[in-house]
């Protein structure tokens, strides 16, 4: 069954493997970005426009009539991340709450570093992290600490590995809700392809409305 999506930042690393998972399934997106002319794909169920995920009239603009709205907005380097990712939460609802009970589901992308590691700490809580990354993490963990403040609109925020790169589309991959998913060698990593196939998973069959989860090999 074709779902509509609208999906803020799909000319990013991550919002442009989001987007060609959700049209090789057959969805319509309408892909939102400051500059449409940065989205060069052509696809018959592709409509780009122009969108600003910081402004909630615009949000709610391109999220009227839409069965999801999917968040892929970054922030470049740290402080960019500081000044766009809980904003952009904080903007995303608003404008869906404009919308009252036809508002579309909200998929976000999140960060890593909140996630419980296997000592009991936090990614974050590593030693020698550098502070751009530190940055980038507390961004994403401001906007999750937002969204679950937040009851009046469905939310889902989802968490990569430690390490999501470009790679390999495998279809395959792990969940788990607070704790960071490693391998049997300890490391924790996805590729952006497979956190793509989870996205379009959680948009298909909806198990994680309300919280986050994290996905892994």
């Amino acid at each position: 069954m074709s779902t509509t999506i609208a999906l803020f930042g799909a000319n990013g690393t991550i919002g442009s493997r989001i987007l060609n998972e959700a049209l090789q399934r057959g969805h319509q997106v309408t892909a939102v970005v400051r500059d449409p002319a940065k989205i060069t794909a052509g696809h018959p169920n592709l409509t780009v426009t122009k969108g600003d995920v910081l402004d909630p009239a615009s949000v709610a603009a391109v999220a009227k009539g839409q069965d999801v709205v999917i968040s892929a907005v970054g922030g470049g380097d740290g402080p960019g991340h500081l000044a766009t990712i809980k904003p952009a939460a904080e903007s995303l609802v608003a404008g869906l709450r404009t919308l009252g009970d036809a508002a579309p589901r909200l998929i976000s992308v999140g960060g890593a570093g909140s996630l419980r590691t296997p000592d009991g700490k936090q990614v974050w809580d590593a030693e020698g992290l550098p502070e751009f990354l530190l940055q980038i993490m507390h961004a994403h963990g401001d906007a999750l600490d937002h969204y679950r403040t937040v009851s009046d609109v469905r939310w889902t925020n989802l968490s990569p590995a430690n390490i999501i790169e470009p790679g390999e589309r495998t279809g395959g991959y792990r969940t788990a809700t607070e704790d960071l998913i490693t391998d049997d060698e300890g490391n924790s990593r996805i590729s952006a392809e497979d956190y793509a196939v989870a996205v379009l998973d959680e948009v298909e069959r909806p198990r994680h409305i309300g919280e986050r989860f994290t996905v892994g090999y």
